[in-house]
């Protein structure tokens, strides 16, 4: 038995594979702020899903640069008390068993490389636009090396806030991340219907935003996810490849832009993906 897990900056998703081929529905909770309440709603959990079974591994993703080495978040913008927490000694002492711990949005990546709308393709760059703004490069069904991670989020994109002067901050989360959209609207992304939002400004936005990533990681593919790109409303993809095309100059093509398609549950396929290749 394995268990695959997905801790958001705001929701955590736990689910059980027995074959590490499959994972059953996963369980889903609000992510507690304290660093304690969510060790202790992680082991009830689990504990919930076994029923006293042995657990012979998990894998799964944080929100956040993730310190392999250390075993903990060493940054995350919507996890402030967990950073700095021995995350992987707590959960392997709650659950007595072996642990591989990955970025959440690497994890996504992998996933939808895998099993989703990357697979096929042999350089894969996911982005996902949710809540904030994350990402990772897969290659040849892997994530790709990194001394620390990936944070296309935290690309700055408008040094002196000429595109946007009421935004707070001048990387590409701080355009077009849920949190930072809300913030400057008063209220719920998908609470706000303002056409232009979505098919003109944050195209535009995340369109500058991928021409760095395309140019720096020269992928394939790009696949889009996050609640921002298949929410209702959404940031409109063919919008985004509109800009893109305008934007990019030195490549003669762009890459095919995807949007993603695991939806909520791509993180627990490549926690799934990642058990099964650092598990043998």
């Amino acid at each position: 038995m394995y268990i695959l897990f997905d801790i958001g900056g705001t929701k955590m998703r736990i689910a059980l594979s027995r074959d590490e081929k499959s994972f059953n529905d996963p369980v889903i909770v609000d992510t507690p702020q304290k660093f304690e309440d969510g060790i202790s709603l992680f082991r009830e959990t689990v504990s919930a899903l076994v029923g006293g079974e042995r657990i012979l591994a998990m894998a799964g993703g944080i929100a956040g640069v993730f310190d392999k080495k250390k075993g903990m978040l060493s940054n995350s913008p919507n996890l402030p008390d967990w950073i700095g927490k021995p995350l992987r000694e707590e959960l392997e002492k709650a659950c007595d068993t072996k642990v591989f711990i990955e970025n959440d949005s690497a994890l996504v990546g992998l996933g939808e490389a895998l099993v989703g709308s990357g697979g096929g393709f042999n350089v894969v760059a996911y982005i996902t636009v949710s809540t904030g703004v994350g990402g990772a490069r897969i290659i040849e069904g892997k994530i790709d090396e990194a001394v620390i991670g990936f944070e296309p989020g935290h690309q700055i994109i408008d040094p002196d806030n000429t595109l946007c002067p009421e935004c707070e901050g001048n990387d590409l989360e701080s355009y077009v991340s849920g949190v930072a959209v809300g913030k400057r609207y008063g209220m719920k992304p998908y609470e706000i219907k303002e056409e232009t939002l979505w098919e003109e400004t944050l195209p535009k936005f995340l369109a500058y935003g991928l021409n760095n990533t395309v140019v720096h990681w020269s992928p394939d593919v790009v696949v889009l996810g996050g609640s921002m790109i298949v929410g209702d409303p959404a940031i409109s993809v063919e919008a985004t490849e509109r800009y893109l095309k305008e934007i990019m100059h030195i490549f003669p093509n762009i890459p095919v832009i995807k949007k993603a398609t695991l939806g909520a549950e791509g993180g627990l396929h490549g926690a799934l993906a990642y058990l099964k290749q650092n598990s043998v």
